[in-house]
């Protein structure tokens, strides 16, 4: 549904994206990440057909964006980080104005109008609200409904949680997962819990470079040096120590913390092996107690954070 290949944006002699490439199919939702400044809003804004690239191709649905950019516009809804709401104007008619803009029928128009706002929850008692009395929360969903306006194929959202409450980001998250059977969705959010949570697979970038582009498990897999696993056992660490690197493919066992007589250990062994069963096999045979067992695995956030470092 989208093909981005070869971009690169140059503002002035700043270089802002920096020849990446990547496809986007059909009905998936991805996180695009980075950090700040890293050129993920340009990017979003050259597929959207916002800016010029000075280099490169985006495709949508097939068009080529640069070529037909009317065409390939009523392909794509896109939210902003910031929603260029006009607080003057009723929800109503804030939203009438898009569907103009998208060349909606006039009989058309109130029923599509009315389908959108409760897509995204405005109830109705609000529809003739001004916008500059909705909370912040709902102004999100006035600013994502504005995106679905025509009903586009693609939806592209700039950090369309920034500012909620944990409630708010709940409900918008669940708002984009419902979306994501409907739309091929590209997020943008610094949320990582909110990647994790609804997306199909992640987009990296760093410095206008692309660094990753995987299911979010694939990732995590790449980046292990080694199957790591965390146990709590009582008795003396050292015999504890011993029982444990016997066991074969086991690299090492650290101790991480001791209180009393418990013991929290990790134990590391070779990449691609579980070693739980054995590791509990020996803990108990060995007479000590085993308090608790689990696979220690890297968080988004760590993956993020090795890859996006600052050389």
């Amino acid at each position: 549904m989208i093909t981005v290949k070869n971009l690169v944006k140059y503002f002035r002699t700043t270089k802002a994206v920096d020849g990446i490439s990547f496809n986007v199919e059909k009905g998936e939702i991805v996180g695009f990440l980075g950090p700040n400044a890293a050129g993920k809003t340009t990017t979003m804004r050259v597929i959207s057909g916002y800016l010029y690239p000075t280099k490169g191709e985006v495709t949508v649905g097939g068009i080529n964006v640069m070529e037909d950019p009317v065409k390939a516009k009523t392909l794509i809804g896109y939210m902003p980080e910031n929603v260029p709401l006009y607080l003057d104007m009723p929800v109503f008619s804030y939203l009438g104005f898009f569907a103009d803009l998208r060349g909606i029928q006039k009989e058309e128009k109130e029923k599509h109008i009315l389908e959108v706002l409760s897509r995204v929850g405005i109830e109705k008692k609000l529809h003739n609200n001004l916008i500059n009395t909705l909370s912040k929360g709902y102004r999100q969903r006035v600013g994502l409904a504005q995106a679905l306006i025509g009903n586009p194929k693609v939806l592209i959202l700039d950090e369309p949680t920034v500012g909620l409450d944990p409630n708010q980001i709940l409900q918008i998250r669940k708002l984009i997962k419902e979306l994501g059977k409907d739309h091929t969705i590209i997020l943008s959010t610094h949320i990582l819990q909110e990647v994790s949570a609804v997306c199909d697979r992640v987009i990296i970038i760093s410095e206008g470079k692309l660094v990753a582009v995987d299911t979010q498990e694939k990732l995590l897999q790449d980046m292990e040096s080694g199957q790591k696993n965390r146990l709590i056992a009582a008795g003396d660490f050292e015999k504890i120590k011993e029982v444990l690197i016997k066991i074969n493919g086991v690299v090492d066992v650290k101790l991480l913390n001791r209180q009393n007589d418990e013991n929290e250990i990790m134990v590391i062994s070779e990449k691609g092996k579980d070693m739980r069963k054995d590791i509990a096999s020996k803990i108990v045979k060995g007479g000590f107690s085993l308090l608790e067992l689990a696979k220690m695995t890297l968080s988004l956030e760590e993956v993020f954070a090795r890859l996006t470092k600052e050389k």
